[in-house]
């Protein structure tokens, strides 16, 4: 009977060829949402990784320093580094803005990091082009996805900064590639406020009249002072020496320094597990929709087809073909129609996934586990068709 759905199929090859396309479409769509929450999750995992760190040390009672705010004062990595256990411990700053280039804005994560060179905690550890950062001020590693050149200046706040360098898959978890500038100059552009904000914060403390008595005026200036000044990171990115494990390092640091630590296990859990959750609750809602449609669709054609073909069927009933050998029949054109969708569908993911300005992500086994879902469906959907021509009765084949 393969020879026989064959040759229905090419009694209507354009019906069916037309339609595969189609469907073809359709499970592209889905290869590619798929695609796209893997590359969210491949983002956070790389964001990780990239920050080559075992722990990360931020404010107490937040999740952060990448789900929620996390503010801590920049000479706790010195606190740490006397722990046991601790190897290496950097400052760091984390800001997603807009920067301006010479030709467009562009949407980036601002990272300031302590000058140096790779395999410090937060150091871009691989460059494609240029050099890592030097200078205290003024220098940039972007990561080529931001589009800037070796020797752009891209403006941050009111500075202006040099590209000397430029990196590869240093992603934030929201997919924004990564701008690395000096620490001191990232603390700035974070939480120093514009000048007219500095001079009106002033003149409400000159104001105050606890600054308006004997012996205030020093007391005044000390505070002006410590307006300028900004203490502030993010986090500290910690790593851990052979012999321990994270958590033994961990443990002290939130029992003495009364700050939150994450190893991790404990950060994967809140990139993936809190911060991209919802998005992913959403895609799956995506693909559970578009099988839905994807198994309408074959069910409608297989049954039009079917219905196309009652005298047809009930004249194999007359010739006493079984009812397991026309219900095969139809299977295998669902089935058909369901590979030249996929073969279809896989081809054109895969040429326009490159072209989605977010990371997307084609596994292999994502790849074959859709081929098995697509059968699956089609194979449902032809239980209508199927039960149809199974009613047939062989006597409209006479009658007709």
């Amino acid at each position: 009977m393969i020879s026989l759905a064959g040759r229905d199929i090419m009694h209507s090859w354009g019906k069916f060829l037309f339609t595969g396309v189609g469907l073809g479409l359709l499970i592209g769509v889905t290869l590619t949402m798929a695609g796209v929450y893997r590359g969210m999750v491949d983002d956070a995992l790389t964001l990780l990784d990239n920050s080559a760190a075992d722990l990360w040390v931020v404010q107490k009672d937040t999740l952060g320093p990448y789900a929620e705010p996390s503010s801590i004062y920049d000479d706790t990595y010195r606190s740490i580094l006397s722990v046991p256990g601790v190897a290496r411990a950097a400052n760091i700053t984390y800001l997603s803005m807009q920067v301006k280039a010479t030709s467009a804005d562009v949407r980036v994560m601002v990272v300031g990091i302590v000058p140096g060179g790779p395999g410090e905690p937060g150091q871009p550890g691989h460059l494609v082009g240029g050099r890592h950062i030097t200078r205290g001020h003024y220098e940039a590693v972007a990561d080529v996805a931001a589009g800037f050149a070796l020797g752009d200046m891209v403006q941050i706040r009111r500075n202006y900064y040099r590209v000397v360098g430029l990196t590869r898959r240093m992603v934030s978890s929201g997919g924004d590639p990564m701008l690395f500038i000096p620490l001191k100059d990232a603390q700035e552009a974070q939480f120093l406020k514009d000048n007219d904000a500095i001079q009106q914060q002033r003149r409400r403390t000159a104001a105050n009249p606890a600054f308006n008595r004997p012996g205030a005026p020093g007391l005044l200036e000390g505070v002006i002072a410590s307006q300028s000044i900004n203490p502030y990171v993010n986090a500290v990115l910690v790593q851990v020496k052979r012999g321990f494990t994270p958590e033994q390092v961990a443990e002290p640091i939130r029992r003495w320094k009364r700050l939150q630590v994450f190893t991790r296990t404990q950060m994967e859990e809140i990139l993936i597990g809190k911060l991209i959750a919802t998005a992913a609750k959403q895609i799956g809602m995506f693909l559970v929709i578009l099988a839905i449609v994807s198994a309408a669709i074959v069910a409608f054609i297989i049954y039009t087809l079917t219905l196309g073909k009652i005298r047809e069927i009930a004249v194999l009933k007359l010739i006493g073909t079984r009812n397991i050998t026309i219900a095969s029949m139809i299977m295998q054109q669902a089935l058909g129609l369901g590979t030249i969708g996929f073969v279809v569908g896989k081809t054109v993911s895969t040429f326009w996934a490159p072209v989605f300005p977010k990371y997307v992500l084609m596994l292999p086994e994502d790849s074959l586990r859709g081929f098995v879902a697509v059968l699956v469906i089609c194979a449902l959907a032809s239980l209508i068709a199927i039960r149809v021509a199974l009613k047939v009765d062989p006597g409209e084949a006479i009658g007709g």
